[in-house]
């Protein structure tokens, strides 16, 4: 049993402490594994008020990178000492997807059945199986993604938001929109989700990229990262302002990162005929939206909802990471800041006000590596 300092919500809208929390060594087919960095994510939030289930006290943190410290009975394919990529999509191979050919959509995926706790002894529940704002955690050992090749301890920060968000903004033109070279993409929302469609459309040779927000800031930075037009949809039009910049058309593949009845409407409107619209921004329960069946068909093309950009991790990231080391993807800029595990809480406060694409928290693990690779 192992004892380490970790973020923890105990109950509906409480903050975000750290406590000590009791990590037991791994069951079969489970990793140990001790965490070097994680993202702070808006679905960090969605637990912490309660908007993803009642299911407290929540061991919080998602986005991260570790090194894997302990293996249990049965796993194969992963070694002790092995730098991985956290993901929750640890694919069961034998659902009704995962047999059809489609693991990237598995409705069965695996997390650890050995619980954390607390020091009482009260279970914690990892967010999104995985539970990463602590030094040490405990994940299905198919949630592990090996990182081949070396990194830079400072490039850990920026490889472990593939983890989330920004496979997801990535994934949603590459996997769900199914960009081709030389397409036109409209991006509404340039949060982290958003952003990180505009560099996926980059990356996939879009020769038009239209950032749409509220935010000139916003714009500025999807802008950075690939935006070839910006529209603030807050001074005009963001579908008249779409159709004139591609003759009167519309975008081929249009991305909702906002997940609100307003922008649904407007980026099913900004299509061109044929055209394809990938919902990725996470809508608030019970929003809803009037369908006009007429448009549907008369439009023609597709609506599509992006689960994690329909990633698969063992075939995604190291594509990404490779792109990374390579210099045609940015993941740095993602990086706002590097925190300790203190400041999660307060990190929080800045995303919600829209100051960060990412706050990243470094434990102590990742200062050991530093100062061992120094050595």
């Amino acid at each position: 049993m192992h004892e380490v300092k970790a973020v923890v919500v105990k109950a509906k809208n409480e903050p975000a402490v750290v406590e000590t929390i009791l990590v037991p060594d791994p069951g079969p087919g489970e990793a140990l594994v001790d965490v070097l960095t994680c993202g702070v994510c808006q679905t960090d939030h969605h637990y912490q008020v309660g908007g993803v289930s009642d299911d407290f006290p929540f061991l919080l943190g998602h986005e991260a990178t570790g090194v894997v410290s302990a293996l249990g009975e049965g796993v194969t394919g992963l070694a002790v000492g092995d730098r991985v990529i956290l993901n929750w999509r640890a694919v069961c191979g034998e659902c009704r997807a995962c047999r059809r050919g489609e693991p990237w959509y598995c409705f069965a995926t695996h997390n650890a059945s050995t619980k954390m706790t607390l020091q009482d002894g009260t279970e914690l529940t990892p967010a999104l199986g995985i539970g990463a704002f602590t030094e040490k955690t405990l994940v299905a050992a198919g949630q592990c993604t090996k990182i081949d090749g070396d990194l830079e301890p400072s490039q850990y920060a920026a490889v472990g938001l593939l983890g989330c968000g920004v496979t997801a903004g990535l994934g949603a033109v590459l996997n769900t929109g199914a960009l081709k070279r030389g397409e036109t993409v409209a991006v509404f929302g340039c949060g982290g989700v958003g952003t990180a469609a505009v560099a996926g459309a980059k990356l996939g040779g879009a020769t038009r990229i239209i950032a749409v927000d509220l935010d000139d800031e916003k714009l500025a930075t999807a802008q950075g990262f690939g935006a070839t037009d910006l529209v603030n949809s807050r001074n005009q039009d963001p579908v008249a302002a779409i159709q004139e910049l591609t003759d009167g058309n519309g975008a081929d593949l249009v991305i909702d990162a906002v997940g609100i009845a307003k922008t649904f409407q407007q980026a099913f409107e900004a299509r061109d005929l044929a055209g394809r619209m990938v919902l990725v921004g996470v809508p608030d329960p019970g929003t809803t939206w009037e369908i006009p069946l007429d448009q549907v068909f008369g439009r023609g093309g597709s609506i599509k909802s992006a689960w994690y950009g329909d990633c698969l991790p063992n075939r995604d990231f190291p594509m990404f990471v490779d792109h990374y080391r390579l210099g045609n993807l940015d993941l740095d800029g993602f990086v706002s800041e590097r925190i300790s595990i203190n400041d999660v809480e307060p990190a929080f406060t800045k995303m919600r006000e829209s100051k960060v694409l990412r706050s990243v928290v470094e434990l102590e693990n990742l200062h050991t590596l530093a100062d061992q690779e120094v050595q």
